[in-house]
């Protein structure tokens, strides 16, 4: 189950990660992300923003992978920063002042976070 957890959480940075793709890529998607202060495509910078939350989803899906024993070999404490992002992520997107991002990404960033916490959980309980 373990396992299953750490995939899922995996497949939605995933998908996560596309978001951003299609964002840097300008997509009009402005209103969904980051506080929705451009109705349309993002400016350089927000498009920089998006660029590095690429990377730091790559990272915490290959922390909560390896600590769902994936095969990586990552520090376990890897795993406790991203489940301590995650919940920060929960809180950011419950605030944002944009109500289509409230609904989007609250649901998906609170999943996340339920899942990162049972896999890290999981990881106490396998010691």
């Amino acid at each position: 189950m373990n396992g299953i957890a750490a995939t899922s959480y995996a497949l939605i940075c995933a998908g996560v990660i596309l978001f951003q793709v299609c964002l840097i890529a300008g997509a009009p998607w402005g209103r969904l992300t980051q506080g929705g202060l451009h109705e349309a495509a993002l400016p350089l910078g927000g498009r920089i923003v998006a660029a590095f939350s690429i990377l730091l989803l790559l990272a915490m899906g290959g922390s909560i992978l390896s600590a769902g024993g994936h095969g990586l070999d990552w520090p376990r404490w890897t795993g406790w920063v991203t489940l301590s992002i995650q919940g920060l992520s929960v809180i950011m997107n419950g605030l944002t002042p944009s109500r289509a991002e409230r609904r989007i990404w609250t649901p998906v960033t609170l999943c996340m976070l339920g899942l990162a916490a049972f896999v890290m959980l999981a990881s106490l309980a396998a010691t």
